[in-house]
């Protein structure tokens, strides 16, 4: 086996790992690595990326469901308006040029990099049974659409939206967002095949890693505080973000508006972090001065 063989299997079970001990983010990695480290084109790269995401989303489902941590309901409907925006996505990506889905996937990667950053809000833990399951479709929609054509999971907007529309606690948000990534994968794939083709050997061995890493990573969730992790791994993503901003984008754009993402995010961060500086922030508003004594 060859040594870039090795590292892009070794990759592979760093992402699964990652899958499964976040619930979700470290399919984000997938496109780099088959793009920069296995050296596929973006679109080969993003096809088979919701392959892999698809078949190991679907492996971490299987705890999650008997665990009872699956809401099948909102989860089938949302997952039926991103089958059909991931399958018009992957239509799509056929006629945008592979740097500008890559530079699109960068931004994604951004996104995602603050999502995981700032933590996630916490569910009220009362479903939202009233409330009418047709608001799941255009936000469906919008999550498929993305993940079709850049090839990302979508796992940081579908979590927010089954906790916020649903009302679900946390963990049954996690284990519905599998559903929905599997079948958005499925279906995001069969939009790209009529125009890309599939190594299956490469892309059957690194789904095997991603797998054996996502079981790896479910078994040890118990044993590593999730909140660190997830804010140490969203760092990472904005490293990689700014990265490939600067590969894709002509020179010297790319590295201009690499530099200045980054300097954005590490502004956000510090706004966010640090209260002394609510004041001077554009985005957060600083508290309100105290009320004079009564005399």
């Amino acid at each position: 086996m060859e040594p870039i063989m090795i590292l892009v299997l070794a990759l592979s079970v760093v992402v699964g790992l990652t899958l499964g001990l976040l619930g979700g983010g470290g399919s984000i990695l997938m496109v780099p690595l088959l793009t920069y480290v296995a050296g596929m084109d973006a679109k080969q790269a993003i096809t088979t990326s919701l392959f892999v995401v698809g078949v190991t989303s679907l492996a971490s489902l299987l705890p999650h469901a008997r665990a009872r941590n699956v809401r099948w309901v909102p989860g089938l409907v949302f997952a039926a308006a991103s089958m059909s925006g991931a399958f018009l996505g992957g239509l799509a990506s056929a006629a945008i040029p592979g740097a500008v889905l890559m530079v699109a996937f960068a931004v994604i990667m951004l996104a995602s990099a603050g999502n995981m950053i700032r933590g996630r809000k916490k569910g009220s833990g009362a479903e939202a049974k009233g409330r009418s399951l047709l608001m799941y479709i255009p936000v469906g929609l919008v999550v498929g659409l993305v993940t079709g054509l850049v090839g990302a999971g979508g796992g940081f907007l579908i979590v927010p939206a089954l906790v916020l529309l649903a009302g679900l606690q946390m963990k049954h948000a996690v284990g519905t967002s599998l559903l929905v990534i599997s079948l958005n994968s499925a279906s995001g794939m069969l939009g790209h095949l009529n125009s890309t083709s599939v190594n299956w050997p490469l892309t059957l061995s690194i789904t095997a890693a991603a797998i054996i890493g996502s079981l790896i990573g479910a078994r040890l969730t118990a044993m590593v505080p999730e909140k660190k992790l997830r804010r140490g791994f969203g760092y990472f993503v904005l490293v990689m973000g700014v990265f490939v901003l600067s590969q894709e984008l002509p020179h010297p754009a790319g590295l201009i508006l690499a530099i200045a993402a980054a300097v954005a995010a590490l502004v956000w961060v510090l706004c966010t972090k640090i209260p002394a500086l609510a004041t001077i922030c554009p985005w957060r508003k600083a508290p309100a001065p105290l009320a004079p004594a009564a005399d």
